[in-house]
């Protein structure tokens, strides 16, 4: 988390240093590069800004040390708190929807994840949210397309991030073979022993926490301990030349690891206890909170162990660790056996010199021989390139021997094949390639290859090596030599090849010393090619994934270009998208706001019939015309105008540098006429229009999304007049979308408040005006506007769907109220819209209700309009069928305004005509008492078709005494209207008479 922290940088609060003001757009701010301290800052930002969030804290994951899980990281940089962490966690639980809990009045604190593309790399943002039916679940599209943004951001960031971290693993690699290198160089070099462990020592404390560090040697053959090196804060220091009895140390951690022959880690205490130790504080020191200690193994024997630990800190040591310090265990291992070596080749060149000073000649030999061997030792350990490396120890070896032909042959056991790495002969130079492979097969009667075959040198006058190595001709590759030594190199068992020196001089003889000298720079040969080798290999393998990571950071970067053009363009007609076209509309705001004379403006369009003609050719050829429709609104722009796809058949154009209205308009004109045009696809003729809505740039515009409702509003005035045409906004227009805005938020706090309430208007016998029952008409009691009818705000209802919930609410009231109407056996009549009887369940929900009520079905009648039985018959009819079974009763509202057949009055089981008021308005008498009117034969007709099929009628819109007179005489029985009474509360009628005068 630490390492998190650090790659935020030091910010503000709302991360100041990422380098985008306050009118940058935001996707472009968010693409830039940055660091995720920086991102999630300006994520944070927006949140705040975009959707009123306070107290925004984002949550996600970066790749840790190989091995190890994913390290958790978040913005801003203080610990995230318990409920905040378990938040978190319930959140990528559950990452399809927020979690929410109430943090305070009008606040709810939340937490959701952003994007699940990767899922180790999700980013959960957290925050109080302003209120409570606009958590996010709820939000609107612009939270969706900020989840998406944002999560495609992240995962791109942390992918980049992770690659980075790999980068710096290899670099950690680099450094480790670096420290490797160092100790080999260390143990080669010059220094003496304490000196040598102390910089080794160092070295180790650069690769992990190191200030307590011991190596111990075991000496399997006297059973001690001997401690070479010995550096701890709190123990005395050991006498490193101590030889320390197994027995006197039984319970030492030290010789636990010794004799275990395997590492150990973790607090000393447990460690004792787990492997059966006392523990003694004045022989083996303070328990340390953390151990680690690995032996260092020769083959199969145990050669002693390096100890590293610490009293301050639990848990510093881990797997990672471990395996480094095994490996730098073997390495110092490796470093003591040549110091050994080298000592006690010093102390025999010492005896041999001591020997020899009697005669001076043999002396400088004695010394010019160890120096010879120093150079050699040096050379193999030194970091020139394998040919000058060879060269000069070729040189040194002359100086000890004669070795003027001098060649060194590499065995690959694979191929079978020889190779020539270096080739220095006085009569052939030049015979041999080094980079060439020779089969051995080709050379099987050659002594360099017996050698090699056999593992054992060979040396002497050629005859006698021939016969030596069983070779019975040699196959020479040139001059024959006079005199030949060849030494295998091996390692680990298996030989690599051979070095090998020949005189063409009968006079130069080899002799064992030469053998042992060839002997030993052969296995330094054999380690310096081993270390080149490894080291070659090492640097091509970082090489290849440095440039392979740099691909895919380069392919990342790419990806991310791709994937901001298809976030900004839309993938059907390659035409801008809404978000670009928000950010060009924003951009031109600031502008504005900077030069109130720089005027633009924003077109809205949508093509007229577009659904007709996708649902009849079908949406393969709709998406012709679409991007048929987006090539020609482009020819109807100049640069640097935009056309953008804002989704389905919408369009918008943005207009720069306007001058005044008639620029918008002339392009609106153009766009309509390129759109009128027909579209010919496979052959057929298609046609279509435009309706445009036209929104002019001024101060009061803060947003994209205002502009762009105003152009919207303005379009749908377009269509409302006709279609094919366009509308400007303005001030009337915009007072009209804010009172129908109101009008909707009141409808929706009415539905939750109840406000609705039915109002009654009596349906009476025209005879004697008694009351045989009810119509229950819809009311709103708006607490500001007072009593509000129908025509007031139900076609508002209607659009945004919320009419249903209210009639739901009026049927449950009026069923409540029947009882209070005074009526013993009369009856009330719902008017049920047409989108009710859509629903198969209709019926049976009438049914409960009327249960619910404790009323009897004949009590309650529907009315229902023509157009309900145009809409689904069948599903109408089973409706109907369920509720005559039942006993409840319709009616036909409005009889004679529809378009119906009069054959669906034998087909539907109904009970009532009600002749509509238009009809009933029209009525007059004739001076013979004959109605006069057209409206009179109509009339008279439906009352014959009732009779006739034996259904009763009432009339509708009563206003006169004449009308009723007329109505009565004409065989009429039943009507209502104002002439009677008007809808009055429940309340008003309890009291009333059942007969009206």
């Amino acid at each position: 988390m630490a390492r998190c922290i650090q790659d935020m940088g030091e910010r503000s609060e709302f991360g100041a240093g990422i380098g985008a003001q306050p009118e940058t757009d935001f996707v472009s701010a968010l693409f830039a590069p940055g660091s995720l301290g920086e991102i999630a800052a300006l994520v944070a930002r927006e949140a705040q800004q975009r959707f009123g969030c306070r107290a925004v804290r984002l949550v996600w994951s970066v790749a840790a040390a190989a091995g190890e899980p994913r390290s958790r990281c978040h913005w801003p940089a203080a610990p995230l708190s318990r409920a905040e962490a378990a938040m978190v966690e319930a959140a990528l639980a559950r990452p399809e929807a927020p979690i929410a809990e109430r943090a305070q009045a009008g606040w709810w604190q939340i937490a959701h994840v952003l994007g699940t593309r990767r899922a180790d790399a999700s980013v959960v943002l957290i925050a109080d949210w302003p209120q409570a039916e606009r958590v996010p679940e709820a939000a609107p599209g612009d939270w969706r397309e900020f989840r998406t943004l944002v999560a495609a951001r992240f995962a791109s960031a942390v992918e980049l991030a992770d690659q980075r971290r790999a980068i710096e693993h290899l670099d950690k690699t680099a450094r480790l073979q670096s420290a490797l290198y160092e100790i080999a160089d260390l143990a080669s070099s010059e220094l003496e022993m304490p000196e040598m462990l102390r910089r080794v020592h160092a070295v180790v404390g650069e690769l992990m926490y190191a200030r307590n560090f011991f190596i111990a040697l075991y000496d399997a053959q006297r059973d001690a301990v001997r401690f070479s090196y010995f550096a701890d804060e709190k123990a005395a220091a050991v006498d490193p030349d101590e030889e320390f009895p197994a027995q006197r140390i039984r319970d030492s951690l030290t010789l636990a690891v010794i004799r275990h022959g395997r590492p150990a880690m973790g607090p000393s205490s447990r460690l004792r206890a787990e492997l059966g130790l006392d523990a003694d504080p004045e022989l083996y020191g303070p328990e340390s909170v953390d151990w680690l200690g690995v032996p260092m193994v020769s083959g199969s024997e145990v050669r002693g162990a390096v100890v590293v630990q610490s009293y301050d800190r639990p848990g510093r040591y881990n797997e990672e660790d471990r395996a480094l310090l095994a490996f730098v265990a073997q390495h110092i291992l490796t470093a003591l056996v040549r110091r050994q070596a080298r000592g006690e080749l010093e102390r025999r060149v010492e005896e041999r010199t001591h020997a020899l000073t009697v005669e001076v000649g043999e002396r400088k030999r004695g010394e010019k021989l160890q120096a010879a061997l120093y150079a050699i030792a040096d050379l193999a350990s030194s970091q020139l390139d394998m040919g000058e490396m060879l060269r000069r120890i070729h040189a040194v070896v002359d100086e000890l021997m004669y070795a003027r032909n001098f060649f060194i042959v590499l065995h690959n056991v694979q191929r079978d094949t020889l190779r020539f790495i270096y080739f220095a002969d006085e009569r052939d130079p030049g015979i041999v390639d080094p980079d060439a492979e020779i089969p051995a097969e080709q050379m099987r009667n050659s002594v360099t290859l017996a050698v090699i075959r056999q593992g054992r040198s060979a040396m002497g006058p050629m005859p006698q090596v021939l016969e030596l190595v069983g070779v019975p001709t040699e196959r020479s590759m040139g001059s024959a030599a006079e005199d030949w030594l060849g030494v295998p190199m091996i390692a680990d068992g298996e030989v690599q090849g051979a070095v090998v020196v020949q005189s063409y001089d009968r006079s130069v003889h080899y002799s064992e010393e030469d053998r042992a000298l060839l002997a030993y720079v052969a296995q330094h040969i054999l380690t310096a090619l081993a270390r080149k080798q490894a080291q070659a290999e090492l640097e091509r393998r970082v090489e290849d994934r440095t440039r392979e990571l740099r691909d895919q950071i380069g392919e990342r970067e790419r990806a991310e270009q791709r994937l901001m053009y298809e976030t900004l363009h839309d993938s059907l007609t390659g035409l801008p998208n809404r978000n670009f076209l928000y950010d060009a509309l924003e951009r031109l705001l600031a502008r504005m706001r900077r030069d109130p004379a720089q005027h633009f403006a924003v077109l809205f369009l949508d093509l007229d019939r577009f659904k007709v003609i996708n649902d009849s050719v079908g949406h393969l050829i709709g998406d012709r015309i679409l991007k048929e429709a987006g090539a020609r609104l482009a020819t109807c722009v100049r640069a640097p105008d935009v056309v953008a796809r804002l989704g389905g058949d919408e369009f918008a154009l943005l207009l720069e540098d306007t001058h005044g209205p008639e620029d918008a308009v002339h392009v609106a004109q153009r766009v309509i006429d390129a759109l009128s045009e027909p579209i010919r696809i496979d052959g057929k003729e298609l046609f279509s229009s435009a309706s445009v809505g036209i929104a002019l740039s001024h101060e009061r515009y803060t947003s994209a999304e205002q502009l762009l409702r105003d152009a919207d509003v303005a379009m749908y005035r377009a269509k409302a007049h006709g279609r094919q045409r366009f509308e400007i906004f303005d001030e009337r227009l915009h007072f009209e979308a804010l009172r129908l805005l109101d009008l909707e938020s009141d409808l929706r706090r009415a539905i939750q408040r109840s406000e609705f309430e039915p109002h009654f208007q009596p349906i009476v016998r025209l005879r004697d005006r008694h009351v045989l029952g009810y119509e229950a008409l819809l009311r709103w009691r708006h607490p500001q506007r007072g009593l509000l009818l129908p025509g007031d705000f139900l076609a508002v209802a209607e659009e945004n769907g919320s009419v249903e919930q209210i009639d739901w609410q009026m049927f449950d009231k009026t069923c409540a109220q029947v009882r209070s109407l005074g009526m013993n056996r009369g009856y009330v009549c719902l008017n049920v819209s047409p989108r009710h009887f859509r629903s198969p369940a209709l019926a049976q929900q009438i049914l409960d209700l009327l249960a619910s009520h404790r009323l009897a079905p004949h009590r309650v009648r529907l009315e229902m309009t023509e157009g309900a039985l145009l809409d689904n018959p069948d599903q109408v009819l089973a409706t109907l069928d369920v509720l005559r079974d039942a006993g409840v009763l319709v009616a036909l509202d409005d009889f004679g305004t529809g378009y119906s057949s009069l054959s669906y009055l034998h087909r539907f089981p109904l009970h009532t005509l009600k002749i509509d008021r238009s009809f009933i308005s029209a009525l007059e008498l004739g001076s013979d008492g004959g109605g006069s009117s057209g409206s009179a034969a109509v009339v008279r007709a439906v009352l014959a078709l009732a009779r006739t099929l034996h259904m009763e009628v009432v009339a509708e819109g009563i206003e006169t005494s004449e009308q009723c007179d007329y109505l009565r005489e004409i065989g009429c029985k039943r009507g209502q209207g104002f002439l009677f009474s008007r809808a009055r509360p429940a309340s008003e009628w309890g009291a009333a008479q059942p007969r009206l005068h």
